[in-house]
């Protein structure tokens, strides 16, 4: 699935199920840990994008899911930023359709 094609508004029932029930407040602190497992090279540059996204949402809320079939989402609901990546291939941002799914997940309480 390309990158910028990524539409977690449009995803299958049993992954909205999967991030409806993994979505969860992540610490700045365990999501910098995260992404030092994932992206364990210096010179990965999907390392530099996911650790950008952190440093540029100082002091933000950021939440956590997991699709069903692996596909991680990070949202920052304060800056309504987010962003996708499937560990080994690839990332992208969150769209806007994904954005306001993730956004109504946290607001009804999943």
């Amino acid at each position: 699935m390309p990158f910028e094609k990524f539409d977690l508004e449009n995803l299958n029932r049993e992954r909205r199920k999967a991030v409806a029930k993994t979505i969860r407040t992540i610490t700045t602190e365990e999501l910098k840990k995260m992404g030092s497992e994932i992206f364990r090279y210096a010179d990965d540059p999907w390392r530099q994008a996911f650790f950008d996204f952190i440093a540029e949402n100082p002091g933000s809320t950021f939440h956590h899911a997991v699709t069903s079939d692996g596909y991680n989402v990070v949202y920052c609901r304060d800056k309504d930023k987010g962003m996708w990546f499937l560990p080994g291939s690839g990332m992208g941002p969150l769209q806007e359709r994904g954005r306001k799914a993730m956004n109504e997940m946290i607001e009804g309480g999943h």
